[in-house]
């Protein structure tokens, strides 16, 4: 079953929120309770969490992949990222490119694992929700083609929790073009925070170039992959877009590919995508290769080593 997110979570003026506050309020009552009764844990090892407050697609684990690989030398990292089991596409794609990752259904069962290890810091992939761990760094993503949408809470918006919370952060991450507004909105609630641009920069597009290009993709937010393509000038002229961590058969995978011949078209996907659907060798299928750059990446990481 394919459940993409609703377009009026972008939407400022719709009915949708109002009619499904009162789910809002239902959710967000129970989180308060939940996070009132939880008990907070401090760990001798400093952990780094970097989370969002929009449901998904914000670029989180991209971020921790870049992080763990600058201060993999001197902190000795592990990356910890809950267990979920339709999520195995991103777990396959972490250890591809760094080797320490630990998953457990229990954040803090993985922090004490690491810990007996030896490992120097914790990163966390995902978790600025989880009130049960004491942290140390707190880094937020967010992306400038969604931001805070229509800035409700779920259901009647995207928001995790609200948007006030960021004052925990200490720093945040806006992948996409400079946003003096929203930076503005950001210092209103704290001016201690550190904002840090980042973009993606496909590292393997010269094999796609002068062709026309189908590209599909089941990640949190689509269009921001459609997007880069045609940034980088690709010649996008189809697109078809899944949920989150997609589970795809290989019916529908050869759907696309009779699509394809149809029209004449080469097909990528993202990274993330391939590494879920890559079992069926389907040779027709590519991926777009992306490498995540933080502009001003050297304060950044200074940032982050002040703090360990």
């Amino acid at each position: 079953m394919r459940i993409n997110k609703p377009q009026f979570w972008q939407e400022k003026f719709s009915p949708y929120p109002v009619l499904l506050s009162p789910l809002t309020f239902l959710y967000f009552s129970v989180l308060k309770v939940k996070n009132f009764f939880t008990r907070q844990t401090k760990f001798k090892i400093p952990i780094i969490c970097v989370g969002n407050i929009y449901v998904g697609g914000t670029g989180k684990t991209p971020l921790v992949l870049k992080i763990a690989q600058e201060i993999n030398k001197k902190f000795k990292p592990v990356i910890i990222k809950k267990f979920y089991k339709n999520h195995l596409d991103e777990h396959e794609l972490i250890r591809s490119k760094f080797k320490n990752l630990y998953l457990n259904s229990d954040r803090s069962k993985a922090i004490t694992e690491a810990e007996k290890k030896k490992f120097k810091t914790v990163i966390l992939d995902d978790g600025f929700q989880d009130y049960s761990i004491k942290k140390d760094l707190n880094i937020l993503c967010f992306n400038t083609n969604q931001l805070i949408g229509n800035g409700w809470i779920f259901p009647s918006g995207p928001l995790r929790e609200k948007f006030d919370n960021i004052k925990k952060a200490n720093i945040i991450v806006i992948n996409g073009d400079k946003n003096d507004q929203f930076e503005e909105k950001i210092f209103n609630i704290s001016k201690n925070i550190k904002i840090f641009y980042s973009k993606y920069k496909p590292v393997n597009l010269n094999k796609f170039k002068n062709k026309k290009i189908l590209a599909f993709a089941g990640i949190g937010n689509p269009d921001n992959f459609f997007n880069t393509l045609i940034e980088n000038n690709l010649d996008v002229i189809k697109t078809l877009s899944y949920p989150d961590h997609y589970n795809f058969n290989e019916s529908e995978l050869q759907k696309i590919i009779n699509m394809s011949k149809k029209e004449k078209l080469e097909i990528v996907t993202t990274e993330k995508d391939y590494y879920r659907i890559r079992k069926f060798k389907m040779k027709k299928i590519k991926f777009i290769k992306v490498k995540l750059e933080i502009f001003k990446n050297d304060d950044f990481i200074k940032q982050i080593k002040k703090k360990l």
